[in-house]
């Protein structure tokens, strides 16, 4: 049955004002709803990223969320043109070349939020 319906992704933040700036300035989503305790942002269609207030935000590094586009170079030069950076990695598991890695099926990049929520952005090959 949940599989008929959106989902949302929701975030933690130290500091909503900074999050607001990445997400709605930086990034150009649209606010939903706002209070002192969260933030909604729309997505595609239905879907959504709430950033929650936190005493103690993220403590992992892991993907949080991903969005699935048609032309990843042209989103990344767009990210960079608002000054939002792609990671660059370089362990075993993971390698980028300007920010862009192979994992398979998938080209992917990862930017962060700045509390360093993960933020995925993905093409399919």
């Amino acid at each position: 049955m949940l599989s008929k319906y959106p989902i949302g992704t929701v975030l933690l933040s130290t500091d909503l004002q900074k999050s607001r700036a990445f997400y709605a300035d930086a990034l150009q989503l649209e606010i939903l709803e706002e209070s002192d305790s969260a933030i909604a942002y729309a997505a595609s269609g239905d879907t959504r990223i709430t950033v929650t207030s936190s005493t103690t935000g993220s403590n992992d590094e892991q993907t949080k969320a991903a969005w699935r586009v048609d032309d990843l170079r042209a989103e990344l030069e767009w990210l960079k043109s608002r000054g939002v950076t792609p990671e660059d990695y370089d362990t075993d598991e993971l390698k980028t070349v300007d920010g862009i890695a192979d994992r398979g099926t998938v080209w992917a990049a990862w930017i962060l939020d700045p509390d360093g929520n993960a933020l995925g952005v993905e093409q399919e090959k």
